[in-house]
């Protein structure tokens, strides 16, 4: 195997040089074209972000349901694509509260939490830094010794079969030049941004693709890809990712995020890959954000109470049957009583139904089941 590490040189400024040709190198000096499929997300998002002032003007009650919905759903999301998870009875209290944490899982999601809230709260003003990208690598894994660092052995992507197997999906960047990698990712972007040669959006994703096959950290890439997603949306005026959950959504459509990263990323050292696969995820799941995001405030017009509202939404973002605890950690601070009230007249409607008897039965939309027929 010839090493990437073996493949390149420096320049004199210590940035990564040689053959290692990440995406943003290669934009940054020969820009030709937007595929026609890019051109309609691009279309789609700007109109959308015209949109988002008007949206954005809703009753204050109204989006805060929204903003707390999201909060718990990223946490959560984020952290279960990677295997971590809590029981379900607890999220809502590890996600606001404050008691003791009872292991490793639930310190990484309320670490997500805490890298959350700091990207909501200093939004387009928080820098796009290599400072940045480590303190958020630190957030979400708590106490680890290797939290904020960089890896210190070489790791390479891993996909592992039901029957033990496994296989190298990616030989990611060497432990002696992600440092320079990744600092010069983030000067290409800074740069191509101001010199608005390419549209933004392609660069955010774009960036995504090449912070994931530098892979940085020994854990915790993808969280704080999905991190800077975040913070990137909201730097390019993009706020729908305060009140839509972008982790959900890519946790939803995991399958063809695995497929267009694998395809995005062959050929990667040599500059020899195709972009556009994993660009366009990225972009589809923005544009999924939005168009959520619109969907939710319309139905949100109805005089129903907010907390019918949350648990409507709870139940909708379901996939197969949930459980009353299952539902209850999506709608914090909703009583057990107001959850059964509204399932049994959901059953009365036959948008919902009960598959079993007692606190354990499990609950399911049926075919009928439509959000904007229940508000």
């Amino acid at each position: 195997m010839v090493r990437a590490c073996e493949m390149m040189g420096r320049n004199d400024n210590g940035l990564c040089g040689g053959k290692i040709m990440m995406t943003l190198r290669l934009f940054f000096r020969k820009f030709e074209f937007v595929p026609a499929a890019t051109s309609w997300y691009l279309a789609d998002l700007g109109e959308a972000r015209g949109k988002q002032e008007l949206f954005t003007r809703q009753s204050p009650q109204r989006l805060k349901v929204l903003r707390e919905h999201a909060l718990i759903e990223s946490a959560v999301s984020s952290n279960r694509i990677e295997g971590v998870e809590a029981a379900q009875s607890r999220i809502a209290t590890i996600v606001f509260g404050q008691p003791l944490l009872r292991d490793r899982d639930e310190e990484e999601i309320r670490g997500y939490r805490q890298a959350l809230s700091w990207i909501h709260g200093k939004g387009a003003n928080l820098p796009l830094s290599e400072e940045t990208v480590l303190q958020l690598h630190s957030l979400t894994r708590g106490e680890i010794w290797d939290a904020g660092k960089y890896k210190e052995k070489d790791s390479d992507i891993l996909e592992k079969f039901p029957d033990g197997r496994s296989r190298v999906r990616f030989r990611t960047v060497p432990v002696e030049d992600t440092p320079a990698c990744l600092k010069e990712l983030l000067k290409l972007y800074d740069d191509a941004l101001d010199e608005h040669r390419i549209p933004p959006l392609v660069l955010l994703a774009a960036f995504h693709l090449d912070f994931l096959c530098i892979h940085p950290f020994r854990d915790g890439n993808g969280r704080v890809s999905r991190l800077l997603l975040l913070l990137q949306c909201y730097r390019l005026g993009l706020e729908v990712g305060r009140y839509i959950s972008l982790e959900r959504l890519i946790e939803q459509n995991k399958e063809r995020y695995y497929e267009t990263l694998e395809a995005s990323s062959q050929g990667w050292h040599a500059g020899e890959h195709d972009p556009w696969p994993y660009i366009n995820y990225i972009l589809s799941i923005v544009k999924m954000a939005y168009r959520e995001f619109e969907q939710r405030l319309g139905r949100l017009q109805s005089p129903k109470g907010e907390k019918t509202r949350l648990i409507l939404h709870g139940i909708d973002g379901t996939r197969g049957p949930f459980s009353l605890a299952e539902l209850q950690s999506r709608c914090p601070n909703v009583s057990v009583d107001m959850l059964r009230r509204v399932l049994k007249n959901l059953r009365a409607e036959n948008q919902v139904e009960c598959l079993g008897r007692g606190q354990k039965a499990q609950w399911q939309k049926t075919a009928k089941w439509q959000l904007g027929n229940t508000e």
